[in-house]
């Protein structure tokens, strides 16, 4: 038991992923990156961070993985992410209804259900872009898609551009800012400190924004 806590306290350090795992750190990258989107309990999962410092072991991540060009293992991530919230549409699809009578648990909260709902009824489509920049609406917001059944094709259309602009403007910020400043990998975790803030606050805001518009009325 002690072990698996180490490692849940472990996966919020994305340094020891890469360190750790070595050879497999990709694979890791990507099964987070699935889990995060295509399951609701992924919403804990450190998927801004971890695609960040992604890109500043970018060389070793294709060092391992046949020399494949950075550029391939960026597109291979997106890929995944595409993937990861077509699993969320159709679990959205399948059991919506299901999920907003569901009580609540460790690893499900029916307020982030509702707050991607909220998120999604006032930007439509265009939210599974802008929600791929923002956690717990990057998971929740391909479930709200699937539940109130958008149609797969045009869902397809914003999933495609929101993973693909996710990964690449996170995972190339990481691999040039490394090659510009080199002493980045030394201050990292207040780095990743910096992106949870920069994209959790607004989230934070909206609430707090929120709260004191139902004390008015």
């Amino acid at each position: 038991m002690s072990d698996i806590w180490d490692f849940f306290q472990h996966l919020f350090n994305p340094r020891w992923i890469f360190f750790y795992f070595g050879n497999t750190a990709l694979f890791i990258l990507l099964a987070i990156v699935f889990a995060e989107t295509g399951f609701f309990i992924g919403f804990f999962l450190p998927g801004d961070s971890l695609l960040f410092t992604a890109g500043i072991f970018g060389e070793n991540l294709c060092k391992n993985f046949y020399h494949v060009p950075f550029f391939v293992i960026i597109l291979i991530v997106a890929c995944v992410a595409v993937l990861g919230n077509i699993q969320g549409y159709w679990l959205g699809y399948k059991s919506g209804n299901f999920l907003y009578k569901k009580k609540d648990s460790f690893f499900f909260k029916k307020k982030h259900l509702i707050i991607a709902k909220l998120f999604y009824n006032k930007y439509k489509t265009t939210a599974l872009i802008m929600s791929r920049f923002l956690p717990i609406l990057r998971t929740f917001a391909p479930i709200v898609a699937g539940a109130i059944r958008i149609n797969f094709k045009k869902f397809m259309i914003y999933n495609i551009i929101g993973a693909l602009a996710w990964t690449f403007s996170i995972m190339l910020s990481g691999h040039y800012l490394d090659k510009r400043f080199p002493e980045l990998k030394n201050h990292l975790e207040w780095i990743i400190l910096l992106i949870i803030l920069m994209t959790t606050l607004p989230i934070l805001l909206k609430l707090k924004i929120r709260k004191k518009k139902k004390l008015l009325i």
